[in-house]
């Protein structure tokens, strides 16, 4: 039998040669953020003229390869299963397509193949003396697509984590690799104003002492955790693991030591932050990355006791739907993991939901929260499972309340100059 390092030997290519295991029609898996693989995508670019009808699937793109071409389209484009920065115009414009799903549920589509896959690109750590490989930066859906796929590619690079969990793949599995040694992409914490502030500090006032959280990414749950300091015995059961969530570990607050379901761990599913976060995901002994299918399944999330979920949303109408991933029928990222922790934080006893968001839009010319959402808004999370709705005017709890209750909690956070207009459209809708 073949040693691992012989096999790994055997099986490290050139980008041009790993590439060329692509046929034309194939549906190329790439994961999450920081897990895609800048070599190989960068190589498919240059080389996407000479393919037919390939499609690279992921969620959030960070980088904006050659293919984000509506010239060359038709040769490789992207599909996305949530827009983001390098992904959204082309979405908006038309030209790339979107896949519309539960971030817990794009595993389960992959394995039913409901949603096709052909090949798999992965950043992959370094191998281990055992053969194995930690897909640490993006499990996600990419575990599930590595199970179906004819072709798996890793891009190895030393400064992936090596991280524990259900994030390992065997050389026997890989088709072929190709090694990398550049820094991993690096993604600050996003900018934390007066507003945000007082939206974090009404939702951390609700956060006690051995809550487990979810935070979602953005400015406004970034605020949160930075009032979460002096709490104790916080643990973590989130989709995404960023620097806000090391600092409080750091600080001491986040032990896992009073969680009732996986007692002790941090559990995620990717890493979006700065090389000293991909530093503290090596081998730490209380950190695991799984799939989004075990994270983010509503039912085993929500076995965790005072399960805390914070995620950002653009628009609130005075029934509590929320609009978070659209502008009107415009795409603008998608429905990720929030409905997903959302539902798992109702399920939890003890448990909140907090959908965050400002007052105001626009140099405070458009309120957020509305009679109506837009016309065309994707609803992202239902009048029925929201329940705690903060703005930088407070905090409105909608879940149990009657329609009315819920529009003049509603109003009572939106800003003061929209007040009396909201208030005369829910006269107008017998909501008042």
């Amino acid at each position: 039998m073949m040693s691992v390092q012989a096999s790994y030997q055997q099986k490290r290519v050139s980008a041009a040669d790993a590439v060329s295991h692509v046929r034309n029609n194939d549906v190329i898996v790439v994961p999450t953020g920081v897990g895609e693989t800048p070599t190989l995508l960068t190589e498919l670019s240059e080389r996407r003229r000479s393919f037919s009808g390939v499609q690279v699937a992921q969620i959030l793109p960070l980088r904006k390869y050659g293919y984000f071409d509506p010239t060359t389209a038709e040769h490789v484009r992207h599909v996305a299963y949530f827009f983001g920065g390098a992904s959204r115009p082309g979405g908006q414009a038309g030209w790339i397509d979107f896949i519309p799903a539960y971030f817990s549920e794009l595993p389960i589509l992959i394995a039913r193949g409901l949603t096709p896959v052909d090949v798999v690109f992965s950043m992959a750590s370094e191998m281990d003396e055992h053969g194995y490989f930690s897909l640490s930066l993006a499990t996600d859906y990419t575990m599930a697509a590595i199970a179906r796929a004819r072709v798996i590619v890793l891009e190895v690079n030393p400064n992936v984590p090596f991280a524990n969990g259900d994030c390992h793949i065997h050389i026997s599995q890989v088709t072929a690799l190709v090694e990398s040694s550049e820094p991993l992409l690096e993604v600050g914490l996003p900018k934390i104003g007066a507003v945000q502030e007082a939206i974090g500090k009404y939702v951390a006032e609700l956060i006690p002492d051995g809550a487990t959280l979810q935070i979602g990414y953005g400015g406004i749950p970034d605020a949160v955790v930075m009032q979460l300091t002096e709490k104790q015995d916080l643990g973590i059961h989130t989709e995404m693991v960023g620097d806000g969530i090391m600092t409080l570990v750091e600080a001491g607050a986040v032990t896992n030591r009073r969680k009732n379901y996986h007692r002790g761990k941090m559990l995620a599913t990717f890493a979006l932050g700065s090389k000293k976060l991909y530093q503290f995901m090596h081998r730490n002994p209380a950190l695991e990355m799984h799939p989004v299918s075990f994270t983010n399944d509503p039912f085993l999330a929500g076995m965790n006791d005072n399960l805390i979920s914070v995620n950002a949303t653009m628009q609130v109408d005075l029934i509590g739907q929320c609009g978070s991933e659209s502008l009107g029928f415009t795409p603008y990222s998608g429905t990720g993991g929030q409905s997903d922790f959302v539902r798992a934080a109702n399920r939890s006893n003890g448990g909140k939901p907090f959908m965050v968001l400002p007052s105001t839009a626009k140099n405070n010319t458009i309120s957020r929260i509305v009679p109506t959402l837009s016309t065309g808004t994707h609803v992202t999370t239902s009048k029925n499972d929201v329940n705690y709705v903060v703005t930088e005017f407070g905090v409105a709890q909608l879940r149990g309340n009657s329609a009315k209750q819920r529009a003049a909690a509603l109003i009572a956070i939106a800003h003061p100059d929209f007040r009396p207009e909201l208030r005369e459209a829910a006269r107008r809708m017998n909501l008042l």
